[in-house]
């Protein structure tokens, strides 16, 4: 299928339920994106701020990105002015440079941005404890900020074709975003993604909550590693 017929094809699997599709770019062309943008999306993910600075420049300016990989507290400063949202902040320091570079920016609107919780047994993936989560919460410099919106919790699930190990990780993401809903965001309705899922596992996520999936190869194809 062509990349058209793949965008539409998850929309027509998510049109009954509460979840997004978030295009994965990475190492795609912005031609490719097109082809996606032309077919109606508007919701993109990259995982390196350089490649994302680069598709910018290149592509409609009303295109929502989601910046979803590991990100450098010395490269907030490139994509602050304009990203959608951040899913992969996983400390407090971060936060507080994401809120520092929003705010010389002068940004009208505030940053989203969700808390990636560790949920795989891989080490090489990033993210934070539950605990250090509600750390980060109940800090004194968390609540000092005016430019961020916390709007959920992002998590990687593991590398796995096991079915019941991949709804065990899902499925303690979605409680993690329960407590802290329950526990900090309870009265605040922005504070409802749960983003988790991806091309070999989206099914199971949504199944077990997911409000986002991030989606590559099942729009775009193989990636193109030699870029």
């Amino acid at each position: 299928m062509s990349i058209a017929d793949n965008i539409l094809y998850f929309d027509e699997q998510l049109r009954n339920t509460p979840c997004r599709l978030v295009a994965v770019s990475k190492t795609h062309s912005p031609e490719k994106i097109m082809e996606a943008y032309n077919a109606g999306h508007r919701l993109f993910g990259e995982n390196k701020v350089q490649e994302l600075v680069d598709k910018r420049d290149l592509l409609p300016h009303d295109i929502a990105w989601h910046l979803i990989g590991h990100l450098q507290r010395n490269k907030v400063k490139y994509i602050a002015q304009y990203i959608d949202t951040i899913q992969s902040v996983d400390s407090l320091k971060l936060l507080q440079e994401i809120n520092k570079r929003a705010e010389q920016f002068a940004r009208t609107l505030p940053i989203n941005c969700m808390l990636q919780i560790s949920i795989a047994d891989e080490e090489t993936k990033y993210g934070m404890t539950y605990d250090e989560a509600v750390a980060l919460l109940q800090s004194e410099e968390y609540r000092k900020m005016n430019y961020v919106s916390i709007t959920g919790v992002m998590g990687i699930a593991t590398n796995t074709e096991d079915e019941q190990k991949l709804r065990q990780e899902f499925r303690y993401l979605r409680e993690c975003f329960q407590n802290l809903k329950d526990t900090f965001f309870f009265a605040s309705d922005y504070f409802n993604e749960i983003s988790m899922g991806m091309t070999s596992d989206w099914q199971l996520a949504v199944a077990e909550g997911s409000t986002i999936i991030r989606v590559g190869s099942g729009i775009f194809g193989t990636r193109n590693y030699s870029k």
